[in-house]
C-alpha cells in the first residue's frame, strides 16, 4: 500500500562551538536512525554549531565552520538514502538566519528560517538572529563554494516552504514556533502536509515537560497529523540543561517517547506509523476540511523519494503510549546531576569540593552529587562507553571501572566541614555523618585562627576591636565579624579545591560547589563573596520548599537517614555565638520572613511581573485569612526594601543551575538595576494611600454592624 512511514528524531548532547564532536554525534545518529529502518531523520535546533553560542554567532568563524561540517554530512556514505534535517545558522543576503538545512543523497532540498525567535527568559535569538517575515515566500540562496563543490548545484530554495515526498508532505517549525499562538502547523496541516517536525533547544524548568508534551500532542488532536521532536539535551557551556524529551505523536496521542535526563550523549527514536491513520481522522473533521478548502497553499518542493515502502501490508506500527512525567524530587535529582556530570567532564577537572554545613541546602547539593554518581555507575553497567571513558579520565585510571556510587563518590567527591567558635557540636555530627553514608572524603576543620588573624589585624591597623551584639557590640560590629567568618571559608574552600588531590597523591583540582538557594539569592541573605561564591551551583534555581521535599525524598530513595536530623532541624547560618551551647540565630528571623513567604514574593515579582504595590494588591486578597492590609504592606515593603539593598549580589552570582521561572539570575534571565532608590517613596505612598481607604472602609463598616 506504501503508507508506513518510518522516521527517527533524537535527543544529542551538543556543546556550544565543539563542531568535531557535535559532527560524531550527528552521525552516530543518522546511523542507529538508518540501522532501525528510518527514511528520515530530525536532529534538534542549531545542533551543528550548538545551540548556546551566544554571541559567537556574530562571528563568521561560527559560519564558516558550520558550513565546513555540513559539507562533510553531505559527502558522507552513513547520510545516502535517507532524509537529514539539521540545524545550523545560515547568512542570506547578509542577514543572520537560524536554519533547518534539509538533504538527501547529496542534494540540499530546502533551507528554512526560523519564523518566530524566542526572546523571552533565557532566550535572546533576536539578538542574533532575523526572523524570516516572508510567509509561504521562497527566495534563491546561493550556496558557498564549499558546498557546491559537493552538492554540484549552485542555488537552492531558501524561505517559508515544505517538502512533497512521493508519498507524503512534510512541514518543519523550529522550537518556539510550537509554542506561538500562530504557529505554522496550523495552516500547515490545512495545507495537507502530514507529517510536522520541530528541531528544539528547550532547556529544563522544574514542572514545565507536560507543557511541551500537551502542546505536542494538541497540535495534531485538532488537526491531525504526525508530530516530531527532537531537542537537545545536557549542559552545554552555561547555566541551561536542556532535556531532551524527544517525542513523536500521532492524531493527539503519543507514541514514541524519550528520556528526560540520562547521559546517553545520543539518543534515537524511531517510529513507524500509518499515513491513512491521518486521513481517516482528518476525513471527519469537517470544520478543519472546510478552513481547508480557504487556505493560502504553500511552496511545495518535490522529492523523488518516499518515506515508506511499497510491500507494508504486514509492517507493524507504533501504538499509542502513556506518558510516564517525573515529580519534581525526580526531576531535581535527575536534571542537576546530569549537569553536573557534564560540567564535570567537560571542564576536565578531577571532582568536586562542596563545603558542607551541616544544612538543608549543602547536603541537598551533596545528594544531587550522590545522585550524579549512581548515574554514573547505572550507565557503565547498561554499557554506555563515553561515560566509562568519562569516568576513567576524572579518576586517571584507565582500568578503573565505577561500580559502587560510593566510591565513586569518595574518588570524586570531597566534603568539607568548616567549624568557627560559633558552630554547634550537632551540625558538625550532621555533617560527618552524611559524609559517611554517600561516601565523600570528608575533611574537618577548624577557621577560628584564621578569623582572628584578620580581625587582630584590622585592630593593629585602627586600635579598635569589634564585638558582637550579645556582648554588646553595634549591629555594624555584628554583621563584620559574620562576613568575615564566612569569607574566610571562601578562601579554605578553594585552597582546598587546588591542594587536597596533591596531599593524596592525585593529580588535578576540585571544582568547587555553591549551595545557596533561590529564595535567599532573592532576599539577598548571603555574603558577598562568601560560600555562595564558588565555580558552580546546582540548586541557586530551586527553591527551599522542593529542596526540603527533595531531601525527603533522598531519605525514602537513597536511604540516608543521616537526611532525617537535618530536616528536622532550623536552618542557621551559625555565624553568631551560640548562648549556652544552644543556637541563638535562624534563618528566617535574620531575613524577617519565612522561605514560604519568599516564594510567594518571588513568583509574584519575577511571573506575575508585580512591583510593591501590584504585589501588596494581589497579597490582600491571598493572605486574607491570615494579615490584615497595614500586616501586609509591611511585609511587601520590608522584602522590597531588603531585594533592592541586597540586589548588586546577583551580579557577582555564582552560575547556578536554571530550574524555577522566579530565579533572579542576573546574566541574563532576570534583567534589573543593581542600585535602587530603596526607599520606594512612590511605591510605599500608593500602598498606604490603600491601607487608609481599605481600614477606613472596615472601620464604617464595623459602625454599620453595631447600628
Amino acid at each position: 500500500m506504501g503508507t508506513a512511514v518510518t522516521v527517527a528524531t533524537c535527543a544529542l548532547n551538543q556543546w556550544a562551538l565543539d563542531f568535531d564532536g557535535n559532527l560524531e554525534r550527528i552521525f552516530k545518529s543518522i546511523k542507529i536512525a538508518k540501522s532501525k529502518g528510518a527514511r528520515y531523520r530530525l536532529g534538534p535546533e542549531l545542533e551543528i554549531c550548538g545551540y548556546g553560542c551566544s554571541d559567537h554567532y556574530y562571528e563568521s568563524d561560527t559560519l564558516l565552520h558550520s558550513f565546513q561540517v555540513l559539507a562533510k554530512l553531505l559527502e558522507s556514505a552513513a547520510t545516502r538514502d535517507i532524509i537529514c534535517d539539521v540545524g545550523m545558522p545560515v547568512m542570506h543576503r547578509n542577514v543572520r538566519y537560524n536554519c533547518r538545512v534539509i538533504f538527501l543523497n547529496k542534494k540540499i532540498l530546502l533551507i528554512r528560517p526560523k519564523i518566530t525567535l524566542a526572546n523571552a527568559g533565557n532566550y535572546r535569538e533576536l539578538r542574533w538572529f532575523t526572523p524570516w517575515n516572508k510567509a509561504r515566500h521562497v527566495e534563491e540562496y546561493f550556496l558557498p563554494r564549499i558546498i557546491q563543490e559537493v552538492t554540484g548545484q549552485e542555488t537552492v530554495p531558501f524561505g517559508d516552504a515544505v517538502l512533497a515526498t512521493k508519498d507524503t508532505c512534510l512541514g518543519a517549525e523550529i522550537c518556539e514556533e510550537l509554542w506561538a499562538p500562530n504557529s505554522p502547523h496550523i495552516e500547515m496541516g490545512l495545507d495537507g502536509v502530514e507529517i510536522f517536525t520541530n528541531s528544539s533547544g528547550s532547556h529544563h524548568v522544574l514542572r514545565k515537560a507536560h507543557t511541551r508534551v500537551d502542546l505536542v500532542n494538541s497540535a495534531t488532536a485538532k488537526n491531525g497529523g504526525i508530530y516530531i521532536l527532537a531537542n537537545q539535551k545536557g549542559c552545554d557551556g552555561d547555566r541551561l540543561y536542556y532535556d531532551g524529551c524527544a517525542m513523536i505523536s500521532v492524531n493527539g496521542d503519543t507514541v514514541a517517547q524519550g528520556s528526560q535526563f540520562s547521559l546517553n550523549d545520543v539518543e534515537v527514536l524511531v517510529a513507524t506509523l500509518d499515513l491513512e491513520d491521518v486521513r481517516s481522522y482528518r476525513a471527519e473533521i469537517s470544520s478543519r476540511n472546510l478552513a481547508a478548502s480557504k487556505v493560502c497553499p504553500y511552496p511545495r518542493v518535490k522529492v523523488d523519494f518516499a518515506l515508506s515502502c511499497s510491500d507494508d501490508v504486514a509492517v507493524p506500527t507504533c501504538m499509542p503510549i502513556q506518558w510516564r512525567h517525573h515529580s519534581p524530587e525526580e526531576e531535581i535529582c535527575l536534571g542537576p546531576a546530569c549537569w553536573l556530570w557534564d560540567y564535570l567532564r567537560r571542564s576536565k577537572q578531577a571532582g568536586f569540593l562542596l563545603p558542607l554545613s551541616g544544612g538543608i541546602d549543602s547536603s541537598a547539593t551533596a545528594c544531587i552529587v550522590y545522585s550524579m554518581c549512581h548515574q554514573v555507575c547505572l550507565a557503565v553497567k547498561n554499557g554506555n562507553a563515553e561515560v566509562l571513558a568519562d569516568a576513567r579520565k576524572i579518576v586517571n585510571d584507565e582500568t578503573y571501572v565505577p561500580e559502587d556510587p560510593r566510591e565513586f563518590c569518595r574518588r570524586i567527591f570531597t566534603t568539607c566541614y568548616m567549624a568557627s567558635e560559633n558552630s554547634s557540636q550537632d551540625t558538625c555530627n550532621r555533617a560527618k555523618l552524611l559524609a559517611e553514608q554517600i561516601g565523600s572524603y570528608h575533611i574537618n576543620l577548624n577557621i577560628d585562627v584564621a578569623v582572628k588573624a584578620v580581625v587582630g589585624i584590622f585592630s593593629l591597623v585602627t586600635g579598635r576591636s569589634p564585638c558582637f551584639s550579645v556582648y554588646g557590640g553595634s549591629s555594624r560590629e555584628n554583621l563584620a565579624l559574620q562576613n568575615v567568618q564566612a569569607r574566610i571559608r571562601m578562601v579554605l574552600a578553594y585552597l582546598f579545591a587546588q591542594l587536597t588531590l596533591w596531599t593524596r597523591g592525585m593529580p588535578g583540582g576540585l571544582l568547587v560547589l555553591g549551595s545557596s538557594n533561590v529564595d535567599e539569592s532573592l532576599r539577598g541573605y548571603l555574603t558577598k563573596y562568601d560560600c555562595s561564591s564558588a565555580d558552580i551551583n546546582p540548586i541557586g534555581g530551586i527553591s527551599k520548599t522542593d529542596l526540603k521535599n527533595f531531601i525527603q525524598y533522598c531519605i525514602e530513595n537513597f536511604q540516608l537517614t543521616s537526611l532525617r536530623s537535618i530536616m528536622s532541624a532550623p536552618p542557621t547560618a551559625e555565624l553568631e555565638p551560640l548562648v549556652d551551647g544552644q543556637l541563638s540565630q535562624t534563618d528566617e528571623a535574620d531575613m524577617g520572613m519565612t522561605y514560604a513567604e519568599l516564594s510567594i514574593y518571588g513568583k509574584l515579582r519575577k511571573i506575575a511581573k508585580a512591583g510593591p504595590y501590584s504585589m501588596f494588591c494581589k497579597l490582600i486578597s491571598i493572605w486574607k485569612e491570615i494579615c490584615t492590609p497595614r500586616e501586609v504592606a509591611s511585609k511587601v515593603k520590608h522584602f522590597f526594601r531588603m531585594y533592592s539593598i541586597n540586589r548588586h549580589k546577583m551580579t557577582t552570582l555564582t552560575p547556578a543551575y536554571h530550574a524555577e521561572n522566579y530565579s533572579p539570575d542576573d546574566n541574563r534571565f532576570d534583567l534589573r538595576p543593581f542600585l535602587y532608590n530603596t526607599t520606594w517613596s512612590w511605591q510605599f505612598r500608593c500602598i498606604d494611600k490603600e491601607v487608609f481607604n481599605l481600614e477606613r472602609k472596615e472601620g464604617a463598616s464595623h459602625v454599620e454592624d453595631v447600628d
